[in-house]
């Protein structure tokens, strides 16, 4: 095997996230879950967790140029430990997160040795040889990334083809994948931050490799990358933590302000920003991204995310939850209505239920699922979005939307929502079209708000002391919950649970 390292024009640009999975030498957290490097494979362990092992975003954490040494010894052990083509580890998507994070660590630390980068040619051949096209998705994108760094790193003939081939794959999946507004076509933010990183990772690579095939992408990563970024921060609470749409969670994705620093270094925003920057010093103001779907109302007090989209692409909806016109709210800088989240992937009852449609801020009837979410990343009939509206005005905004994913009961329910926001009020209404035989609203509370009935209403105590006001035209109940905001936490909440007595309901939410 003959093989040669490019050298680069320009100096790569050094950025390191903001979460780390490492404890101490040799062990490791991830999932929430702290386990002691003894098997690459070992059977005890979850593959989700095997996986990320596998990853080494170890590399590239905040710390990492002082842990050389250990580094070194982390690389050759799992050369060592894994012979090609046999375990986790030679799966193509683990493939190609590892071939990006060893690639960009010996660039970012300028280091590197023989045994490495052979380990890291045999494994750039071999993902050329298994990639996903057969998933598609987040996987195939990551897949041509890899290609493309490998294809960029390496010299020779057999790297030009892994370049050419990335190259060719990306041409289409960002085309794909990136929509006109700037969202995922996966719509889920975390899944979003996570291809935008890519985004920025591929800028990189060609602003530090001039090579002609990269350079006539870079302007089109660059338009790309500015919508993304809007788009990132606009379905971001204030917490500075992603929204729970779909498959989201908390600490699988890099921070969105991480996101935008790392931007900010390569020159691609002429400032840092943050959400309050793109909020209008207004009563209310309304961003729509009419592609993926999502509604973002923003005012100095309160966030609301809605969800008028679909439940995600037709041809791979894997990541889909049954969440059709389920919402967010922050108030005061505090979450707090939410999504139930993520907490695991699988096969599990447990991961049905935090797909299913009472796990979100939304409407079930009969004590059916708005789409049918199966399995672990399967969806059969499902919901699509239908006359969706938004008007502003001076003092209030108004959003509207309707999916028919209930037309497949006997009496062919349509559900309509319309969310009016004004100055220190959000009203959501809810009209049921058909007959049906029950109907129930569920409003997920973070698990910092303290909720008890006050004479037919129910007081919401934020953890600043400030009281928010719930009424609803119909009988409400407090009842226990849980909430998952990452993979391996599950915490107990409440959730406001409202009875349709007829085919239309609201609540009124004052703060």
């Amino acid at each position: 095997m003959i093989y040669t390292i490019k050298d680069r024009k320009e100096e790569y640009i050094v950025h390191q996230y903001d979460r780390t999975p490492y404890v101490d030498d040799f062990v490791f957290v991830f999932l929430n879950e702290v386990g002691i490097l003894t098997d690459w494979n070992c059977k005890e362990k979850s593959k989700l967790w095997l996986y990320n092992l596998h990853y080494f975003d170890v590399l590239n954490s905040p710390g990492s140029n002082n842990r050389k040494k250990y580094n070194q010894e982390l690389i050759e052990n799992w050369i060592d430990k894994n012979s090609p083509c046999i375990g986790n580890g030679w799966e193509p998507y683990t493939l190609s997160l590892r071939i990006v994070n060893w690639i960009k660590y010996f660039l970012s630390a300028d280091f590197c040795f023989e045994k490495a980068e052979k380990s890291l040619f045999v494994q750039a051949r071999v993902l050329y040889q298994s990639i996903e096209y057969h998933l598609l998705g987040n996987h195939l994108f990551a897949n041509a990334k890899a290609l493309i760094f490998a294809g960029v790193y390496f010299e020779g003939e057999e790297s030009k083809r892994w370049l050419y081939r990335g190259i060719s794959i990306l041409d289409k999946e960002i085309s794909v994948q990136v929509l006109n507004d700037g969202g995922h076509f996966e719509l889920s933010p975390m899944y979003h931050n996570i291809i935008l990183s890519d985004m920025l990772d591929l800028y990189n690579l060609s602003c530090a490799y001039h090579i002609e095939e990269l350079e006539k992408y870079k302007e089109r990563l660059k338009e790309k990358i500015e919508k993304m970024l809007l788009f990132s921060i606009s379905l971001t609470h204030p917490d500075g933590e992603v929204s729970f749409f779909n498959d989201s969670s908390i600490g699988i994705a890099p921070k969105t302000s991480s996101l935008f620093e790392y931007a900010h270094k390569l020159s691609l925003l002429k400032k840092k920003l943050n959400s309050t920057q793109f909020v209008k010093e207004s009563n209310c103001s309304a961003l729509s991204f009419s592609d993926s779907g999502y509604v973002v109302i923003d005012s100095p007090e309160c966030k609301l995310i809605v969800d008028c989209a679909k439940v995600g692409p037709d041809f791979i909806p894997g990541h889909a939850h049954a969440d059709s016109l389920s919402f967010e709210l922050s108030l005061f800088g505090f979450r707090v209505f939410v999504n139930s989240g993520t907490s695991e992937y699988g096969l599990t009852s447990e991961r049905l239920r935090q797909r299913r449609t009472s796990s979100h801020n939304t409407v079930v009837i009969n004590q059916v699922d708005s789409s049918e979410v199966w399995g672990g990343f399967r969806v059969a009939k499902r919901a699509y979005p239908i006359d969706r509206s938004v008007e502003q005005e001076a003092d209030k905004v108004v959003v509207q939307c309707s999916h028919d994913g209930y037309k497949r009961l006997k009496h062919k329910v349509i559900h309509r929502r319309k969310w009016q926001c004004f100055r220190n009020q959000v009203i959501i209404c809810d009209n049921l079209e058909g007959k049906l035989e029950t109907a129930e609203a569920h409003y997920h509370l973070h698990p910092d708000i303290n909720a008890e009935l006050v004479g037919g209403q129910v007081k919401l105590v934020l953890p600043n002391g400030h009281v928010v006001l719930v009424r609803s035209s119909d009988s409400v109940r407090i009842i226990d919950s849980t909430w998952h905001p990452e993979f391996g936490k599950c915490l107990p909440n409440k959730k406001l649970l409202v009875s349709f007595e007829g085919n239309d309901s609201s609540i009124i939410i004052e703060y």
